[in-house]
């Protein structure tokens, strides 16, 4: 794999007179060990001086990289700005967490959402975002941001990459892992502090790993953004799909903004760059907008991926013979009137989330009493149609707005 240094199958970068497990060679004792889960490693590090070498060794994340059954499937939470809160990873199987560093800190910007997080090997991307900057006037007004920060899980250090060539917030985006690429489109400057305010875009742009490059592409149709991204198709054939969003605003009364939402979808063929659209996917009256949009890869269907959408409590799933969605199920439990969903897809299944406070009936039920409350999963298989629940203690000190918080998912 391309994301490995040269010297991943030899054990000798952490020290060959320390013996890692007594009576077994070092590379044996490096291998049983990488297939821990992940979210172990930092309570390992204190078992002795070797272990602490090897679970601080870029070493670890190639040998696990090396046999993809030791991976394990980790949930990000980005609770709010980034620059100033930790994210959380939590390992579902072994319902464990462990922190990441927040970014760097830039003491000009600050109130940072709408960013996009995406993992792409042994990395995790935080890219673009809306903002408020003390430099730009008005100073209450949010703007875009083109920034981007990857940290490292080798070094366990954040590092910014090049900024994108328009800054954004509220896009689509994804990830071609098979080639390192990541593609932007869409987006503006809305923040999550304003209704309609804000600008809207219709740019491209693909980011080359390996050149930390940003280059531009055939724009949208149409100016899009809080739009959602997602790959179709293998090879030759695959496209960029953009979803939903929105476009031009209007006035009602002449004082109050309401956005225009879009109803159809946009497609890019990579091999040409060409964009067409697909029509509309409901009619007129049915429904508003989308829901939250999650996508399940598909690799052996021909690279056709399972789109669905969370809409209240109600699931959804994208048919593309038809271009409609069709009712796919019912999240079995629902919490509280006022209660927000959090929306992700891990290792083929549909998590959704929810935040139970301490003095929560249910929280006490679940035997969950931390000061920061606790998380509720209702998990969704779509191939066996069947759900499944867990609970875990929040590491956060506060309640979760799960409409602010950003998810995403980490292979590692």
């Amino acid at each position: 794999m391309k994301f490995l240094p040269q010297s991943y199958s030899s054990i000798d970068e952490i020290q060959t007179s320390i013996t890692l497990i007594p009576g077994l060679p070092n590379d044996v004792a490096a291998l049983l060990l990488s297939f821990l889960p992940y979210s172990h490693h930092d309570r390992l590090k204190s078992t002795c001086k070797s272990w602490r070498l090897f679970f601080s060794s870029k070493i670890l994340i190639s040998l696990r990289f090396t046999h993809p059954n030791s991976l394990s499937h980790l949930l990000c939470f980005f609770p709010q700005d980034p620059l100033i809160a930790s994210p959380f990873l939590f390992d579902p199987f072994s319902l464990s967490w462990c922190h990441l560093p927040p970014m760097p800190c830039n003491p000009h910007v600050y109130g940072l959402c709408n960013f996009t997080p995406i993992s792409l090997g042994p990395h995790l991307y935080v890219i673009g975002g809306s903002l408020f900057d003390t430099r730009s006037f008005p100073i209450g007004r949010p703007s875009s941001s083109s920034s981007a920060f990857r940290f490292d899980f080798h070094s366990s250090f954040w590092e910014p990459i090049s900024s994108m060539l328009s800054p954004r917030g509220s896009f689509a985006c994804a990830a071609i892992h098979d080639s390192s690429q990541i593609l932007v489109a869409g987006g503006g400057s809305r923040h999550r502090l304003f209704a309609a305010a804000g600008s809207r875009m219709s740019s491209v742009e693909r980011y080359d790993v390996e050149r930390d490059e940003w280059v531009a592409l055939d724009g949208l149709p149409t100016l899009r953004a809080g739009c959602v991204g997602f790959f179709v198709g293998n090879g030759e054939k695959r496209e960029f799909w953009v979803m939903g969003g929105y476009g031009e605003s209007r006035t009602i009364s002449g004082m109050f903004p309401v956005d225009e939402y879009y109803r159809d979808a946009v497609v890019m063929e990579l091999r040409n760059g060409r964009w067409r659209q697909i029509g509309d996917m409901w009619e007129e009256g049915e429904r508003r907008r989308l829901g939250k949009i999650v996508v399940i890869e598909n690799h052996r269907n021909r690279g056709k991926p399972g789109i669905f959408m969370l809409d209240g409590d109600e699931f959804l799933r994208y048919e593309m013979a038809s271009n409609r969605w069709v009712e796919e199920s019912r999240v079995p439990r629902k919490t509280s009137s006022n209660s927000s969903y959090g929306l992700v897809a891990l290792n083929g299944e549909l998590y959704v989330i929810s935040f139970l406070k301490t003095e929560s009936a249910e929280a006490r039920r679940l035997r969950h009493p931390t000061k920061g409350g606790s998380m509720y999963m209702q998990i969704y298989n779509p191939k066996k149609k069947t759900w499944r629940s867990l609970a875990t203690w929040s590491p956060f000190n506060h309640s979760l707005d799960l409409d602010t918080a950003v998810i995403c998912t980490v292979r590692l």
